[in-house]
C-alpha cells in the first residue's frame, strides 16, 4: 500500500511540474507538452539494460581493428535498427601501431628487467584474455633502441625542466622517467624530446594512483603494483585523427602522407610502466634528493640523477592500417530534417574498457532506445537526431575526426550541436562546453534528480564546489549561485573535431567524483571492477541518459534554439581579464626574478672558487595593446543585452524563425579563424583549444594566452587582433539575430 501511495504522490508532483514548466526556446504550451514527453522518456529508462550492455560490450578486448570491436559495432547497429533508427557502419582505414618488441632493463649499477605485464586475477573474469589483449605500451611511440643514464623529471612538464635547469641538471642524451599526472601523457615525451632526451618512461606513482589513495585492486579500487596505463602519445595539440591524413577523411582511397612527414609523431621511444617496475629504477638513482613536491609514495628516497641508474630501452611496432567502425544511427526530423543534433560516445577501448568508454556508451544506447520508445508513443523530433558510436578514439580521436573531416561541408551547414559523453561513474555532474549552451545545461541540471541524494544535480554539484572553496567568502558566493557554470572544452574526447575544427557548439557530459580507482587503460578496467567500485546499481548511467537525453530532446524540438549570448559574453569577458592579468603578473614576476639573478651574480662574483652559474636574466615584459579585444567585448556586451531584451519580449517569433535559428546555431562558426592557431592550423577556434603543453587541459583565448606564456610578444599582439576580429564577427551574428526579433 505504501509503495502505491508513493507512486501516486510522484505522479501528482510530475503532473504539477509539467503544468508549470518553463523551458528555454519553447512557448508555454510547447513547454508543457515537452515536459510531459521528458517524463515519459524517463519512464522508459532501465538500469538493467545499461548493466547488460556494459557486460556484453566489455566481455572481450575491443581495440581498433579487433574482431570484437567489429562484433560490437554490428551488435549496436542491429539494436539501433530495432529501435527505429536508420543505422549503418561507416568504416575508415587508419594507421594503428601495435607493439612487437618491448624491452626495458636496468644495466647498471645493478640489473633488473621490467615485467611490463599485468597478471590475470581469478576474481576478475576478463583479466586473463591475454591472446586478445594489447600489452602495456604507448601508442605512437617510434621504433627505437637506446641506452643511457636515467633522470627523474617529476611530471615532465616545462616547469619541471626549469627546476632542473636551476639545479644544473641537463637531460640531453639521457632517458627520463616521469610520473603520470600534471598534464596529458603525450606532453611528457614531447617536452623531454625538446630538451634533448633520447627516451622516456612514464609510470604511475602510488601517491596519485595506488595505495596512497586507498586499498588496491582486488581489495579496493586503486591501482596495484602491476597495473599500468596504456595510452596515446600522439602530439594531438598539433592535430588529432590519423596522422597520415591531416584535414581529410582516411577513406580506403585516401592519399596518405609518409610517416616521416607527420608533424604530430614523436621522435624518441616512450613506454609506460607500473610502479612495481618503476621502483627498482628510481631506487638506483643518485644525484640530489628530489624537491619535496616531486616525491611520491614509494618507500624510497627520491633522487633525480643522472645515474648511476642506466637503462636500456628497445621498442618496435607493427605500423598497420586497421579498419575503424563508426556506428551512425539517424532519426529523421519531421519538420527540419536538415538541422542535425548529434550525440556521440566512443566504443573502442585499450583492453576491455568497462568504464572507459563502455559505461558512457551503454548510457547513450539506453538513451537512444528510450527516444525510440518515445517516438513509438507518438512524440516526433522536429530536427534530425543522430546517435554515433565512434571507433578509434583511444589512439587519437580517429573515428570522430575522420568522419568530421570526411563530411565537414555537410556538418558545417547542418549541425546544430554536438553532445558528447565518455566514461561515466558515480557522484556529481561534470559539464563542459560552449558557453552559449550554459543556460540550457543549467536548466537541465535543476530538472534531473540525483539518484543517491534525492536533490537536483545542480544542488549536489553546488555542494561539491562549495566544499572545495578556498575561503569562506568563496563558499558563500557558490552557495548563492542561481545557475550552473560549465567548464571550457580542451581535448581528450570526441567533441574536439566538432567544436575546435568546425565551430559546432558542443557539450561534454558525465558523472564522477565518488568512483575513484586505478583501472584506467589497464586490463583491470573490467565489468567486475566497474560493478564493484564505479556504479554498482548503474543508476548514474540512467542519470547520464536523462541529462544528455534532455539536452538532445530540447535542442531537437525547441521552437527557438536555446543559445544564450549573454552567458557567452560573461564568460569570455573573464578570459580577457585573465590574459591581461597574466601579462601584468608575468611582468612583475620577471622584474623580481631578474633582480634576484643580478643579486646572486654579484654575490658569486665575490667568490672566485664558486662554479655555479645562475641563469641569464629574462627579457623584460613589454606592454601589449588590448584595446581592440576590450572594445570587442564592450560591443558584445551591448549587443547581447539587446538580444536578451528582445528575446524576453518576443521569445518565440513567428516571422523568420528558421532564419533566426540558423543564425543561432551558426554563431559558433564565427569564432573560427581560417589560418588556425600558430603552428597548429587544424585548431581554428579562437576561444577554446587544448593547450600546446597541457594536452587535454583547455587554454581559453589560446592564441593570446600561449603567446604570452611563451614570451612571444609580436605573436601575442597579432593574436589579440585576430581574437578581437573573431568576436566582432560573432557580434555581427548577434546583431543579425536581434534584427529578426524586431520583426513582429
Amino acid at each position: 500500500m505504501r509503495s502505491i501511495l508513493s507512486i501516486l504522490l510522484l505522479l501528482v508532483s510530475v503532473c504539477a511540474f509539467a503544468q508549470n514548466k518553463s523551458l528555454i526556446g519553447f512557448s508555454p504550451a510547447a513547454a508543457e507538452a515537452h515536459a510531459q514527453a521528458e517524463t515519459k522518456f524517463d519512464s522508459y529508462l532501465k538500469a538493467k539494460n545499461i548493466d547488460d550492455w556494459i557486460k556484453r560490450l566489455s566481455a572481450r578486448p575491443h581495440h581498433v581493428g579487433s574482431p570484437y570491436g567489429k562484433d560490437n559495432a554490428e551488435f549496436m547497429v542491429s539494436l539501433f535498427r530495432s529501435w527505429g533508427y536508420e543505422a549503418e557502419i561507416e568504416t575508415y582505414y587508419v594507421l594503428f601501431p601495435s607493439p612487437k618488441v618491448r624491452v626495458l632493463e636496468m644495466v647498471s649499477p645493478t640489473t633488473f628487467k621490467a615485467k611490463l605485464e599485468e597478471p590475470a586475477l581469478k576474481e576478475d573474469a576478463t583479466s586473463g584474455q591475454k591472446s586478445e589483449q594489447l600489452p602495456v605500451y604507448n601508442c605512437w611511440s617510434p621504433d627505437g633502441e637506446v641506452t643511457a643514464e636515467l633522470v627523474y623529471v617529476n611530471y615532465g612538464v616545462p616547469d619541471d625542466y626549469e627546476q632542473l635547469e636551476r639545479m644544473g641538471i641537463d637531460v640531453k642524451g639521457k632517458i627520463v622517467i616521469a610520473k603520470y599526472g600534471g598534464s596529458w601523457r603525450g606532453i611528457k615525451p614531447k617536452v623531454a624530446q625538446e630538451h634533448g632526451a633520447i627516451g622516456c618512461i612514464i609510470y604511475s606513482d602510488p601517491a596519485g594512483d595506488g595505495y596512497a589513495q586507498g586499498d588496491v585492486y582486488l581489495k579496493g579500487a586503486y591501482k596495484n603494483q602491476y597495473g599500468a596505463q596504456r595510452g596515446s602519445v600522439l602530439d594531438m595539440p598539433i592535430y588529432p585523427g590519423d596522422p597520415l591524413t591531416p584535414n581529410y577523411g582516411s577513406t580506403k582511397e585516401a592519399k596518405r602522407i609518409d610517416r616521416s612527414e607527420a608533424k604530430n609523431l614523436l621522435k624518441i621511444p616512450v613506454i609506460p610502466i607500473s610502479y612495481g617496475d618503476a621502483q627498482p629504477l628510481l631506487q638506483a638513482l643518485g644525484g640530489p634528493v628530489a624537491p619535496e613536491k616531486w616525491r611520491g609514495a614509494l618507500p624510497i628516497t627520491y633522487h633525480i640523477g643522472p645515474g648511476p641508474s642506466k637503462v636500456h630501452l628497445k621498442l618496435a611496432f607493427n605500423w598497420d592500417t586497421k579498419p575503424a567502425y563508426n556506428v551512425i544511427a539517424k532519426l529523421r526530423g519531421t519538420e527540419l530534417q536538415d538541422e542535425w543534433v548529434i550525440r556521440g560516445n566512443h566504443h573502442d577501448a585499450w583492453v576491455n574498457g568497462a568504464n572507459d568508454p563502455v559505461s558512457g556508451m551503454a548510457a547513450l544506447m539506453e538513451e537512444a532506445r528510450a527516444v525510440g520508445e518515445l517516438v513509438k508513443s507518438g512524440w516526433k523530433p522536429k530536427r534530425t537526431i543522430i546517435y554515433c558510436a565512434w571507433d578509434a578514439e583511444e589512439p587519437s580521436l580517429m573515428g570522430s575526426t575522420e568522419w568530421v573531416e570526411d563530411h565537414w561541408d555537410e556538418l558545417v551547414d547542418k549541425t546544430v550541436a554536438y553532445i558528447n559523453s565518455d566514461s561515466n561513474g558515480r557522484g556529481f555532474l561534470f559539464a563542459e562546453g560552449s558557453h552559449t549552451l550554459e543556460p540550457l545545461m543549467s536548466g537541465i541540471s535543476k530538472d534531473v534528480i540525483d539518484p543517491q541524494t534525492g536533490i537536483s544535480l545542480f544542488e549536489r554539484r553546488k555542494s561539491l564546489d562549495a566544499s572545495n572553496a578556498s575561503s569562506v567568502k568563496a563558499k558563500k558566493e557558490i552557495l548563492a549561485r542561481k545557475s550552473l557554470s560549465i567548464g571550457a572544452l580542451g581535448a581528450g574526447s570526441d567533441y574536439s573535431p566538432f567544436i575546435q575544427h568546425l565551430g559546432i557548439a558542443s557539450l561534454n557530459l558525465g558523472f564522477g567524483g565518488e568512483n575513484g580507482g586505478g583501472e584506467y587503460h589497464s586490463v583491470y578496467d573490467s565489468y567486475d571492477h566497474y560493478k564493484r567500485f564505479k556504479d554498482p546499481t548503474f543508476e548514474y548511467g540512467v542519470a547520464l541518459a536523462k541529462t544528455a537525453g534532455r539536452a538532445t530532446l530540447r535542442i531537437a524540438n525547441a521552437e527557438v534554439l536555446p543559445f544564450d549570448f549573454a552567458a557567452f559574453h560573461k564568460t569570455v569577458n573573464t578570459y580577457v581579464t585573465e590574459v591581461t592579468t597574466l601579462l601584468e603578473n608575468l611582468r612583475e614576476s620577471t622584474e623580481i626574478e631578474n633582480q634576484m639573478i643580478c643579486e646572486k651574480r654579484y654575490v658569486l662574483a665575490q667568490d672566485p672558487t664558486e662554479k655555479y652559474v645562475p641563469p641569464v636574466a629574462k627579457e623584460s615584459v613589454p606592454y601589449l595593446n588590448f584595446s581592440s579585444l576590450q572594445n570587442a567585448i564592450l560591443q558584445l556586451e551591448k549587443s547581447t543585452a539587446k538580444y536578451a531584451e528582445l528575446a524576453a519580449a518576443n521569445p518565440n517569433p513567428l516571422t523568420n524563425r528558421n532564419q533566426l535559428n540558423e543564425l543561432l546555431y551558426k554563431s559558433e562558426r564565427k569564432l573560427l579563424v581560417d589560418a588556425g592557431l600558430p603552428r597548429r592550423a587544424w585548431y581554428k577556434h579562437t576561444i577554446y583549444a587544448p593547450g600546446f603543453y597541457t594536452g587535454y587541459g583547455v587554454k581559453t583565448l589560446p592564441g593570446v594566452r600561449e603567446a604570452i606564456e611563451q614570451r612571444s610578444w609580436k605573436e601575442a599582439q597579432e593574436q589579440i587582433e585576430i581574437a578581437a576580429k573573431a568576436l566582432e564577427n560573432f557580434n555581427l551574428q548577434v546583431e543579425a539575430a536581434s534584427k529578426i526579433l524586431m520583426q513582429r
